[in-house]
């Protein structure tokens, strides 16, 4: 039913953490499959998702999203956890509606106000709920998970994510 893409490069921390919120939809029966989509980590990202028995890709969202088998994909980025509640509202969701939807923010993950206009805004911080087709498409103009989730017109779902803390940018040596 549910495929679930992370797109990833050297977080190998921040999605063992995410992997982990995922496993009591693995069991139900919601997630069908996850696909690590790795756009050059030289961590061992690739173990973890190797030992947590994902699909490992290299080639970016793309190619994960041709390789999904799930009707429906979740993009989440790496270090993002769900919280309870969210497979019955996905369930819910996948099957009454097929418009895309974000999840709301977990209070203790709320950005202040000010501190929202003065950041830059990720499109993937609340995750995304999309149809395959509608995410097909969207990844033949868009090059990341980010792009294709940048702009939508989305639903919000009846059920909360801690998001990802934000990458620090990398400063090469002086």
């Amino acid at each position: 039913m549910l495929s679930v893409l992370i797109e990833t490069c050297n977080d190998e921390e921040g999605l063992t953490r995410t992997l982990a919120s995922l496993i009591g939809g693995a069991v139900e029966g919601v997630v069908r499959d996850v696909i690590v989509c790795d756009t050059g980590s030289t961590d061992q990202t690739h173990r973890v998702a190797e030992h947590a028995g994902c699909h490992y890709v290299t080639g970016g969202i793309a190619t994960g999203i041709r390789q999904a088998k799930g009707d429906w994909l979740l993009l989440l980025e790496p270090g993002a956890r769900l919280m309870e509640g969210w497979i019955d509202a996905v369930v819910d969701h996948t099957a009454r509606q097929t418009m895309a939807a974000r999840f709301s923010r977990a209070r203790g993950s709320r950005i202040p106000f000010l501190a929202r206009v003065f950041s830059a805004n990720r499109a993937l911080a609340d995750g995304l709920l999309i149809s395959k087709r509608q995410a097909a498409a969207s990844a033949k103009s868009a090059g990341s998970a980010e792009a294709i989730a940048r702009g939508l017109a989305t639903k919000r779902l009846d059920a909360e994510i801690w998001m990802a803390p934000a990458k620090r940018e990398r400063r090469s040596p002086r």
